[in-house]
């Protein structure tokens, strides 16, 4: 029997975006396993601001790149960020707001609940 996937707050996890199309897996949802090393299991609603700052630390989400089946981002784009990068953003003052409904329950192994429920979209 499949287990089910949970979310941050206790939940059923569900889908962050499908236009893009997000996630390690490409299906929608943010899940990690087998091969994702950066666990992208934190759902965000990408900011120019957040954009700006990841470009400037070496991770451009804005340009496109194929090869990875990535579209690159828009400013309001939902996508399933690395927990330890979205930790990163929130430490330096830059982290994007994120779906806590999406982001699923291993993001407390990188980040406080609290951190995530203070940035949670409204």
């Amino acid at each position: 029997m499949a287990t089910e996937r949970r979310n941050v707050i206790g939940g059923v996890l569900q889908s962050c975006s499908t236009n893009p199309m997000t996630g390690f897996f490409r299906d929608g949802c943010c899940r990690t396993g087998r091969g994702d090393v950066g666990v992208h299991v934190v759902c965000a609603s990408v900011t120019e601001e957040f954009l700006a700052w990841s470009r400037s630390r070496g991770n451009d989400l804005s340009t496109p790149r194929p090869e990875y089946d990535f579209p690159g981002l828009n400013p309001g784009d939902r996508w399933c960020l690395c927990a330890a990068r979205w930790k990163e953003a929130l430490d330096a003052g830059h982290a994007p707001a994120v779906v806590l409904e999406s982001t699923h329950e291993s993001a407390l192994e990188f980040v406080d609940l609290a951190d995530l429920e203070a940035h949670a979209m409204r």
